[in-house]
């Protein structure tokens, strides 16, 4: 609707396509990697006929087999209206036997995750201002209230803090069993020569590694240069070893390579790592999901012990996230953690996007 004077309103949309869809987005970021967030029915065809539910593996599989959803997905996360580093999250309503407030499936540039951590911090605050989560009554001190997310990989439980009236920026979340999944594997990565990697699940499975061992630093070299040595870590260590959990078929591939500066032991000072992931993507934030797998594989070499309590910088942006085994648990065979990360997330704004149908790039591109 126009404002009086011709002018633009606060409902007002430009001329698109009929029928085209509205796509209307809540934008935020934890430790300055960006979430751009669609609330449940907000993406046409994501969810069933008649709001019954779909598991969210298999709204997963949809998402990535459907050209008219990757359409979507491309349009959110690409350019013009995205980049090539832009990170989604689209929200379905949550199971009612299982009594969790939202489902999340995970978008990024090449196509959907098992699990993000910097999200998990962003949508438990959204849960609770968008009413997904019925908050408490408006108490005199500031309390944390659970929110429970299904995520791909599993139920996350997340605890954002409220004030009565509104969330706070600090949250955290207890991940899903975190595990090593193989130590000091050796992979042959062309340019680089035999590397040793390690591999660890945290709601998605990453190789590590010291940035120091492909000639790097973390916090000092070009970007480029760390992006590349990752990515060729990547796609050396697909070709030479396969990851399988045990439970979950969907999630048994390797996301991408988080570089170190080899600091592992337990310290009280930060460790700083950068994350490369999907289609040579860097993420901004700390990576939660990459907290958390860390934090599993530094437990499994006996480097902290339950409880105590480490920060992880980005090399990218200083922000900082911090970690925790809290409990031992199993997921399989393998011997698991589960692990609290903890980290600040913000409201950066809403949007409504539309495309013109006779626009040639009106799903995106992106630039390499």
């Amino acid at each position: 609707m126009a404002a009086s004077g011709g002018g633009p309103g606060a409902d007002w949309l430009p001329p698109r396509s009929p029928g085209g869809p509205v796509v209307r987005t809540v934008e935020m970021h934890a430790g300055g990697e960006p979430l751009r967030v669609v609330l449940p029915g907000g993406l046409p065809g994501l969810e069933p006929p008649g709001g019954g539910e779909l598991p969210l593996l298999a709204l997963r599989r949809r998402l990535l087999t459907s050209p008219e959803l990757d359409a979507l997905r491309r349009l959110l996360m690409h350019e013009p209206r995205g980049h090539r580093d832009m990170y989604g999250a689209l929200l379905v309503r949550g199971g009612q036997e299982e009594e969790e407030d939202a489902g999340a499936l995970f978008v990024h540039n090449e196509g959907a995750s098992s699990m993000c951590g910097h999200a998990v911090l962003c949508l438990a605050r959204l849960a609770l201002d968008y009413g997904l989560r019925r908050p408490p009554p408006a108490a005199a001190e500031e309390e944390e209230v659970p929110v429970t997310i299904r995520c791909p990989c599993g139920p996350v439980v997340a605890f954002a803090s409220w004030d009565g009236q509104r969330s706070g920026s600090r949250v955290r979340f207890h991940s899903v069993p975190a595990f090593a999944d193989a130590t000091d594997l050796t992979v042959d990565v062309p340019g680089y020569g035999k590397v040793v990697v390690d591999i660890a699940y945290g709601g998605a499975f990453y190789a590590f590694l010291s940035a120091e061992k492909l000639g790097l630093d973390v916090c000092s070299s070009k970007l480029r240069d760390l992006v590349d040595a990752a990515s060729a870590v990547t796609e050396a260590v697909k070709a030479q070893y396969t990851v399988c959990h045990p439970h979950i078929k969907d999630v048994s591939f390797l996301y991408g390579t988080i570089l170190t500066d080899g600091k592992d032991a337990f310290s009280d000072e930060p460790t700083s790592n950068i994350c490369v992931f999907a289609d040579a993507q860097v993420d901004r934030s700390p990576t939660g999901s990459g907290v958390t797998a860390r934090i599993a594989l530094q437990y499994h070499k006996g480097l902290i012990q339950l409880g105590q309590t480490r920060t992880f910088r980005s090399s990218t942006t200083g922000s900082l996230f911090t970690g925790k085994a809290v409990k031992e648990s199993k997921s399989g065979d393998h011997n698991a953690v589960i692990v609290e990360v903890s980290g600040e997330s913000f409201y950066t704004g809403t949007s409504a996007f539309t495309l013109e149908e006779n626009d040639p790039l009106k799903y995106g591109f992106l630039l390499k």
